[in-house]
């Protein structure tokens, strides 16, 4: 007779612990003379099963906007010496969907999980969009942050701020989000 084998699948959950500091994101940003908006979003660090909640406010708006959508985006970086590589994108922003190091063997994959549409048609100065995103709405897999576990692996979480204008200009700003597990499951 064959020896007799199985497979099984093996997930491992850690629960976190809720980051003592959590602080509120805001940001001012624009273009000059053109478009001044304040974004703020209440916290930064969110358990996989929250609620990001926000709002946006148009300051400035001299440009015609044809609508602004949210995205939230993972990034993966593996490979041997991920904490400098973690390190350097986080001071030069963010790109393309795959990148590899020539110096270390570090690669980066970008996903966008999930993008809503949260405002059509030109806003007004003065203009408030309220944001109410469900992380439990994110159809991927999605997993606590992960920075430099082993010098080997890092997954970050961004929101991706885009306004679209008349001719199609791309105007985006990328804010990161942690991300924890409350609970098991």
């Amino acid at each position: 007779m064959p020896p007799i084998t199985q497979e099984h699948e093996v997930i491992v959950q850690i629960p976190g612990v809720e980051p003592s500091i959590n602080e509120p994101i805001k940001m001012e940003v624009g273009i000059e003379d053109c478009l001044h908006i304040e974004f703020e979003y209440e916290k930064r660090c969110y358990h996989l099963h929250d609620v990001i909640c926000g709002k946006i406010n148009f300051l400035l708006v001299r440009i015609k906007i044809k609508h602004m959508e949210l995205a939230v985006i993972r990034r993966e970086t593996s490979g041997e010496g991920v904490a400098t590589s973690a390190a350097m994108s986080s001071a030069g922003g963010g790109g393309g969907s795959s990148a590899k190091s020539d110096t270390q063997n570090v690669v980066t994959e970008t996903q966008t999980l999930l993008k809503y549409e949260i405002m059509d048609g030109a806003p007004v100065k003065g203009e408030l969009i309220p944001v109410r995103l469900y992380l439990r709405g994110i159809p991927a897999d999605v997993t606590p942050t992960y920075h430099a576990e082993n010098n080997r692996f890092a997954v970050r979480y961004f929101l991706n701020l885009v306004l679209v204008d008349e001719e199609d200009r791309r105007y985006f700003k990328q804010q990161e989000i942690i991300l924890w597990r409350k609970e098991l499951g």
